[in-house]
């Protein structure tokens, strides 16, 4: 019988998980979900996209010179990304809790960003990734708005929290650091939005973790 209460994730292959049906259930609920935000992704972008906002600020960035990183930030982001997974395709309950975390991330990050309208820092790069811009919808331009708190950022130090192995999260924290301090040189996010994503992309992975495992789950 699966259980999903304590702090360690059950060691399940898939063929066992499929077969409980608490994991079918939280999975097929999840994945729906995951399938309607996918959806809703492009007209949300496009929306804030064409809405004025404020402009912030920013003692760091506004000292730093712009310059064009979009290769080590995609390098750093998508080499994390496919390493997450990898483990997950191991893991089933690495798969879910990780899927629920980053969805709860995501509806977090759709708030805030609907509340707080900004346009971005002077001197802005366009960072090209062209993997994003697949699944926000929007392949021939820049999204320049999605902006507090940092997705580049929190999306790293989430697979940070969820990855079990020693060595993969030391990777996934150096890849949380180093894509925080190039969005900035890049003039694409303000520091508060990297600051901010460090502690809500926690949360996320808080209540993603107990959704996916149950009330008891640390």
């Amino acid at each position: 019988m699966l259980s999903f209460k304590g702090n360690t994730l059950p060691a399940l292959t898939w063929k066992e998980a499929v077969k409980e049906d608490r994991f079918k259930t939280r999975l097929i609920v999840i994945s729906l979900v995951f399938a309607a935000i996918l959806f809703f992704f492009p007209f949300f972008f496009q929306h804030i996209e064409q809405r004025d906002g404020y402009l912030l600020k920013d003692f760091i960035v506004d000292h730093v010179k712009p310059a064009d990183v979009s290769v080590p930030i995609f390098v750093c982001i998508w080499g994390i990304t496919f390493l997450m997974i990898f483990r997950c395709i191991r893991n089933p309950m690495l798969f879910l809790v990780g899927l629920y975390g980053f969805i709860v991330l995501t509806l977090m990050r759709m708030l805030t960003i609907s509340l707080i309208p900004l346009n971005p820092p002077h001197g802005l790069i366009p960072l090209v990734d062209p993997l994003s811009n697949f699944f926000y919808g929007n392949k021939s331009s820049f999204v320049t708005k999605d902006l507090f708190f940092s997705g580049h950022v929190s999306s790293q130090f989430l697979y940070f929290l969820c990855l079990l192995k020693p060595l993969d999260k030391k990777l996934a924290l150096a890849s949380t650091i180093i894509v925080g301090s190039l969005v900035l040189v890049q003039h694409v996010h303000y520091t508060v939005d990297v600051v901010a994503a460090i502690p809500l992309s926690y949360l996320a992975y808080r209540i993603g973790k107990r959704i996916a495992m149950g009330r008891n789950a640390a």
